[in-house]
């Protein structure tokens, strides 16, 4: 019998379009054919023994021709003198036919009819087939990919899928879950994407565009400084598609870790943030003094202090800065507390010279009430005094006339 010579032509272009081993695939086939046999075969014999079940079949194999699509169905029997179970068992005489020098307890094997098969069969075959070529894509995506994850490739979208966007990154079927999207974003069929291939998951390309990895890899695909090590991101804060903030320090003398980032009138960050639509980005200098990181991290925005204890910043501002410093909703000092891990409390100067003021007063009013207790107290221990002065002179006259009448 023979698999249609479409279905091998087939096989030969999925094989070389998918980049699968086409050997593989045939293996496969064989395998299918030989599921599809043994179900033709012995699918309706009731067998309530799952030993004698499990081995119905276990001596035949099949054998595709790479070429044509011709299979052979063969069956591997042991010689006997007297055959008493005829699938796996054949009489000596017989064995001889097929080899001459053939003895007792050696294998021969038998090429087995295959016309019988018929159309379900071949059904079978085809069915578990496309199963096969699926698995063997999967094992393809892993080979190629799982090397790869963290970088940035250009993927075509396709369509829309349960939220998701299926897209297509060379050969490969990738997946980005709405999660994994930017909000304001809109991703239209034919169009190329940059995304970054975040993870494989049971075999399932993941990507992304609103990881803040992503940010930094197209930074490095735009900053040579950054590929090569000179200029370091250490930290990103990123809220996709609205704004960013990312820290950078230079680890050679005469690199400006923010010149190198924003490129000569401004064209290596345009590039990023023509690729990310309207997100803005801030780009501010990573300093190992907190204090003065979380002064850059507050930018655009300038402020007069920062006092830190424990996890939590103080900071005072200009008045003039302050909404600046805040940012819309909140996201300026938002993005600074996730840069720099730091709680940030931003206070007006006004309100900390009012504070101040009002320290000073307080102090000023416990003084007074402390010197007023000290007062009271001195007036206490003078009237005691006093006291206890007249009551020795009053003892000391009782004395004396005690001694004149005696």
């Amino acid at each position: 019998m023979a698999v249609t010579s479409e279905l091998v032509a087939a096989i030969n272009q999925i094989a070389a379009e998918r980049g699968i081993d086409k050997e593989n695939v045939f293996k496969a086939l064989e395998a299918a054919i030989l599921s599809a046999v043994k179900k033709e075969k012995y699918g309706k014999i009731e067998r309530t023994d799952w030993e004698t079940e499990e081995k119905l079949g276990s001596n035949l194999f099949v054998e595709v021709d790479r070429e044509t699509g011709e299979f052979k169905l063969f069956a591997v029997k042991v010689v006997v003198k007297k055959v008493e179970d005829k699938e796996v068992e054949i009489a000596l005489s017989e064995a001889e036919l097929i080899s001459p020098n053939v003895e007792v307890g050696d294998s021969v094997q038998i090429e087995m009819p295959s016309d019988d098969l018929g159309r379900i069969a071949t059904q079978t075959a085809k069915q578990v087939l496309l199963q096969e070529i699926r698995e063997s894509e999967k094992d393809a995506v892993i080979s190629e990919f799982s090397d790869k994850v963290g970088e940035v490739y250009t993927a075509l979208m396709q369509r829309m899928q349960k939220g998701g966007a299926v897209m297509e990154i060379g050969k490969a079927t990738a997946f980005m879950p709405q999660e994994e999207q930017v909000s304001n974003e809109f991703y239209r069929v034919g169009e190329r994407y940059k995304v970054l291939l975040k993870s494989i998951e049971d075999s399932q390309i993941l990507v992304s565009r609103a990881d803040p990895k992503f940010l930094i890899e197209l930074f490095k695909l735009e900053v040579p400084e950054i590929e090569s090590g000179v200029v370091e991101i250490k930290e990103v804060a990123r809220e996709a598609g609205s704004r960013s903030k990312i820290a950078v320090t230079s680890h050679q003398d005469g690199i400006d870790p923010i010149g190198a980032c924003v490129g000569q009138r401004g064209i290596r960050i345009a590039n990023v943030m023509n690729e990310l639509g309207e997100e803005k980005i801030d780009i501010i200098e990573w300093d190992e003094n907190l204090d003065r990181f979380v002064a850059n991290a507050l930018s655009p925005a300038k402020v007069d202090s920062v006092d830190i204890s424990g996890d939590t910043a103080t900071v005072v501002s200009p008045s003039d800065q302050l909404s600046l410093a805040i940012g819309k909703d909140g996201q300026n000092v938002r993005l600074a507390w996730k840069l720099t891990g730091v709680k940030i409390d931003i206070v007006g100067a006004e309100v900390e010279e009012t504070e101040k003021v009002e320290e000073k007063e307080e102090a000023k009013e416990v003084k007074e009430v402390e010197e007023e207790k000290v007062e009271k107290v001195e007036e206490t221990k003078k009237d005691e005094v006093e006291e206890y002065a007249d009551s020795t002179e009053e003892d000391v006259v009782s004395n004396n006339g005690d001694e004149t009448k005696s």
